[in-house]
């Protein structure tokens, strides 16, 4: 199942972000894919904030990953853009946070063959300000949870 959504800003951006983290559950593995500043760690923060109690959310560009508490589960954000090969990913711990906590991958193309089957995928268009924000739940029951947005 695909939904599209319209952001005219970066609040019509987070409010969609902090709807999407209303439905996440453990295990969900969130693929932000998107051209540099179309708008991914603007969704990421907002999510991330909407669960939590933290201030500021800093983008994972060096670290390569953040990782967050929220009441039930923790939140794994990770940015690939540096990754050189797929296979560096299982240095940052995935095969951990992808089945324990709720994770957000900003450049999920650079996990290659090792990309979850069943992650959520979410693509970020722009033009002339405008982003079309794209949801794609890969089976019926995630499909179930998107209804809800």
């Amino acid at each position: 199942m695909e939904r599209v959504f319209l952001s005219y800003k970066e609040e019509d951006t987070a409010e969609l972000a902090e709807k999407v983290a209303a439905i996440c559950r453990i295990g969900d593995v969130w693929a932000l894919s998107g051209t540099l500043g179309a708008g991914k760690s603007v969704f990421a923060r907002a999510f991330i904030k909407s669960l939590t109690d933290v201030d500021e959310v800093p983008s994972p560009t060096f670290t390569l990953v953040q990782t967050y508490t929220a009441e039930a589960f923790e939140i794994y954000h990770y940015d690939l853009y540096r990754l050189e090969q797929p296979a560096e990913i299982f240095e940052l711990g995935v095969e951990h946070s992808f089945y324990s906590g709720v994770n957000l991958v900003e450049w999920p193309e650079k996990m290659g063959s090792f990309a979850p089957r069943d992650m959520w995928r979410i693509n970020i268009e722009t033009d002339n300000g405008l982003r079309k924000i794209t949801i794609i739940a890969p089976d019926e029951e995630k499909a179930n949870r998107l209804q809800n947005i």
